[in-house]
């Protein structure tokens, strides 16, 4: 529940302070919290930490006779913190006329003259009024998680993806505009707009945060909870979660090490319409919270912001080793931390990348496109269904293809979808040559069959090419040219002269499931699939032992 606004009641002199704090409380104690402070420093230092919070006043009652910083000096220094918040004056008669000037230096609202006894008659009345005005006006501030930092900062691209892709509620505030800048004064520190602030609900300030760092602060698992588990699974996309919910399901203590967020590429989807079950379709990161959940609800354990370093084996145990150098034992692994897209080697592409080139991350993005010009490199599902998205927000979406066309790599549902849309252009034949921009995305330049096309981009979303992650994996299991897993028939003989199971990779226990795997087909109902093929052939295996 939201904290009630405050009234914040200044005076140096401690009976009066009682006083007028007393009197508040006593009207106004129900709906709003009475802060007292007994100087000017005090009540700035307060008034920087409700903003810090979010936290909203709505009235300052301030007395004008105060020693080191007047009651004038102290609003003229809090009001662009709380510029909404009501401003009324304590003063004596010979404060008159500093009062009236002050309503024009200030715009002070009322002033009240010292005694204000009976409260009935010179002070609620005034005050009442004022709140009413106030209330009339007044929306609660956004509650939970705040991210300060300046629109083309990278790292602000990668926290905004990663609390976004993980379900975190957040509000993202740029430090040079209005709000960002009042939560930016309220700092102890100045604020570097290209390095991200983040700022928890119960005031906790991080600067230049890891991804591990914000997990902690809200609430993510970081850690195993058991010294060994019967599986561990590396990578959380649909063949992850798919593995956990089964594991977790058949009675293995089943751990679930992601390195980013739930749901894979596929998290990123802004809509999946060929899943079986779902008429209407859903988004990636619906499909993926649903999982997360069922993993859960049947005892899967989920570890956030953990990447797999290696694997080592010491039968019949294997171990999972973290980049953290902490480690997870248990009797079989399945790795399922699919693909990544390809980077542009292109000019310009490495210093623009996370100011206004991303690869995927397109659900992420969209909103700050509204009304601009944005380019989708990529012709197979994720990029169609990006350029589906892009549209809603942006007045022209280019979507920018080397083949001939898109039918022979898409889906025809999604080739149909974009054809019928007025704001997306198709352009075929072309690769990227150059990108350009000082500190962001401006226009960006391709190669085509009839020349070199020029085009006003504020953004490209990137989706070309897969590689899989498995450079931490060199030297442990058996993977093809390109890095893909070896499994089952596909691997070379192993000791003991047993065959390995269809999921199988060279080492025995260890499993691959989804996009990783050699050979896959990459879809997400395959990937559910081998995520709970993987969980029965584990079975096999752990009764062999």
């Amino acid at each position: 529940m939201a904290p009630k606004p405050a009234i914040l009641a200044v005076d140096d002199d401690a009976p009066v302070l009682r006083a007028v704090e007393r009197d508040l409380r006593a009207r106004y104690g129900d709906d709003y919290r009475l802060l007292p402070a007994g100087s000017g420093a005090d009540a700035l230092e307060l008034v920087r930490e409700l903003t810090r919070r979010g936290d909203a006043v709505a009235l300052f009652l301030v007395d004008q006779r105060m020693p080191v910083m007047t009651g004038i000096e102290l609003l003229r220094e809090a009001l662009p913190l709380q510029p909404d918040a009501k401003r009324v004056l304590l003063t004596a008669y010979a404060d008159t006329d500093v009062a009236i000037r002050a309503i024009n230096e200030i715009r002070l609202d009322q002033y009240l003259l010292k005694p204000w006894d009976p409260p009935e008659e010179r002070l609620y009345p005034v005050v009442d009024d004022l709140l009413a005005d106030w209330s009339a006006t007044f929306r609660p501030a956004f509650e939970g998680l705040r991210l300060l930092v300046g629109r083309w900062a990278p790292r602000g691209h990668e926290i905004r993806d990663f609390l976004t892709r993980n379900q975190v509620p957040y509000s993202w505030l740029d430090p040079v505009e209005d709000e960002g800048r009042r939560v930016a004064d309220s700092l102890d520190e100045p604020v570097d707009a290209a390095e991200p602030v983040v700022i928890f609900p119960d005031g906790q300030v991080l600067r230049s945060p890891s991804l591990r760092d914000i997990a902690d602060g809200v609430g993510l698992s970081t850690s195993a909870a058991l010294p060994f588990y019967d599986l561990v699974i590396v990578g959380a996309g649909p063949a992850g979660l798919a593995a956990a919910v089964y594991g977790a399901s058949e009675g293995l203590k089943t751990l679930l090490v992601e390195r980013e967020a739930p749901g894979g590429q596929a998290g990123t989807t802004s809509r999946i319409e060929n899943y079986l079950g779902f008429p209407s379709g859903l988004t990636g990161a619906d499909l993926a919270r649903r999982a997360l959940a069922q993993a859960r609800r049947l005892g899967a354990e989920i570890l956030s912001s953990q990447e797999a370093a290696s694997i080592r084996r010491a039968d019949p145990y294997r171990t999972v080793v973290l980049d953290d150098g902490s480690e997870l034992s248990c009797q079989s692994i399945v790795i399922a931390t699919g693909v990544s897209y390809r980077t542009l080697d292109v000019p310009g592409a490495a210093a623009l990348a996370g100011a206004g080139v991303y690869y995927g991350a397109a659900t992420t993005e969209a909103l700050l496109y509204r009304e601009a010009e944005v380019g989708v490199i990529g012709s197979g599902n994720s990029a169609g269904q990006a350029a589906v998205h892009l549209a809603r927000f942006a007045t022209r979406v280019h979507l920018l293809v080397r083949g001939d066309g898109i039918d022979a790599s898409m889906s025809s549902y999604l080739a149909e979808q974009i054809r019928a849309l007025d704001n997306v252009e198709l352009h075929t034949g072309v690769s990227t040559r150059e990108l350009r921009g000082s500190t962001h995305l401006e226009s960006a330049s391709f190669d085509g069959t009839a020349g070199v096309l020029e085009l006003p981009l504020s953004a490209v979303f990137v989706f070309i090419g897969q590689q899989p992650r498995t450079a931490w994996l060199d030297g442990v299991v058996e993977r093809d040219e390109r890095g893909f897993i070896l499994t089952g028939p596909q691997v070379s003989s192993r000791n003991g002269g047993r065959d390995a199971a269809l999921l199988e990779s060279s080492m025995p226990g260890v499993f691959a499931a989804g996009d990783v795997r050699h050979r896959s087909i990459k879809r997400i109902a395959s990937a559910v699939g081998e995520g709970a093929m993987a969980v029965s052939l584990i079975h096999e295996y752990l009764a062999s032992l």
